[in-house]
């Protein structure tokens, strides 16, 4: 594919058949559509499948079913879908099946404003789960991010067999950019590791690992599956050491590896005592003015984050270090801020937000800097 002019959802698309993705399965819904046309198209003639489920609530159960069948996974939605996903989302992280979920975020709350963005889910996508254990979520602030972060994402789901969301918005799914997926730099794709041992134990881990192996089901090897706790053979179980080892393991085998995933931009002043800290399309906005800034001689320093979930604390804590003032400008009444506030106790923080369906500007930005 030469220089193409594209938005961002059909570069996740692109992402997702680079990836080895092979099944999709949604509900239309403004505006994250434009994924599932886009894979309506490109998919079936490269063999896979794409469909459309009765509901959200069917579609995500496909596409696990899918998943836990071998293939790679897609399903995308926005915010009334991704409420009626929590159940299933639930039953991936306990059940550990790879998938990746593309929220393309738009105002809310419950219909809220179809066509106007917001990061208003960002707090949902790693709380809105029963049991509260962490899921790992991804922003892009362009359309390269919306490739390569989907590529990611699959990546990840598949090394740590686990659901991954893309939170994405209605600004950068639907807006057009120039772009030329030849030449961007892929990671390298990542499959889940299929087991060869002959009595195979469907959520057994080996030695120096915490990601149990894999076989689908449907083969010559039995492998069981159940939404209920369980042990490493796949029953369910109600011993209370092996439930807190089954959860303890889920729960560290994200956090303990945040590192390695802890994508960002940053753009570091050593003599700026002032650090902004975004995620997203505002990201964009944030550079803007920092650029400006620096010809102006009055450097900031930016963080952009990309990984949001689990909270990528060394990575913050490190970019943050000679600042003394922290801004946190998000496209919500105050979400991810809270984790700043946690995570640097001795900074002085300071929240911007934004929710009602326009994108913060560089000189609303700008503003609220100077006006400390």
């Amino acid at each position: 594919m030469s220089l193409s002019l594209l938005e961002g959802n059909e570069a996740v698309a692109w992402g997702a058949m680079t990836s080895g993705c092979r099944f999709f399965a949604g509900y239309p819904i403004t505006p994250a559509t434009t994924i599932f046309n886009t894979l309506l198209r490109i998919m079936p003639p490269a063999g896979g499948i794409c469909l459309q489920g009765e509901d959200e609530i069917a579609s995500m159960g496909y596409c696990l079913g899918a998943s836990m069948a071998g293939l790679k996974s897609m399903t995308a939605t926005s915010g009334p879908g991704i409420s009626l996903y929590s159940e299933q989302i639930s039953f991936a992280i306990g059940s550990e099946i790879p998938l990746v979920i593309v929220n393309v975020q738009r105002l809310g709350p419950s219909t809220g404003s179809a066509t106007r963005g917001a990061d208003g889910d960002i707090n949902f996508m790693r709380w809105g789960n029963s049991g509260g254990l962490p899921v790992i979520v991804l922003a892009p602030v362009d359309i390269k991010d919306c490739f390569v972060l989907t590529m990611h994402a699959f990546n990840l789901a598949e090394e740590f067999r686990c659901p991954v969301f893309l939170a994405s918005n209605k600004e950068i799914a639907m807006t057009k950019e120039s772009i030329d997926l030849d030449a961007v730099e892929k990671p390298r794709i990542i499959d889940r590791i299929q087991s060869k041992e002959e009595n195979f134990l469907p959520f057994a881990v080996k030695e120096g690992s915490m990601i149990p192996e894999f076989l689908p089901i449907g083969g010559k090897t039995l492998v069981r599956q159940t939404s209920s706790t369980h042990g490493a053979d796949g029953y369910i179980t109600t011993d209370p050491g092996i439930i807190s080892r089954f959860q303890n393991r889920l729960k560290n085998k994200l956090e303990s590896a945040i590192d390695s995933f802890s994508f960002h931009a940053s753009f570091i002043e050593e003599n700026a005592e002032t650090l902004i800290i975004t995620y997203g399309v505002t990201g964009r906005a944030a550079k803007v003015v920092i650029d400006e800034q620096k010809k102006a001689g009055k450097p900031l320093s930016l963080l952009i984050l990309k990984t949001l979930w689990p909270v990528p604390e060394n990575l913050i804590r490190d970019k943050a270090k000679n600042a003394k003032n922290v801004f946190v400008f998000e496209m919500n009444m105050g979400q991810y801020v809270c984790e700043i506030e946690r995570i640097l106790p001795d900074k002085k923080v300071k929240f911007f937000g934004r929710m009602d369906g326009r994108l913060i500007t560089p000189r609303q930005i700008m503003e609220a800097i100077s006006n400390e």
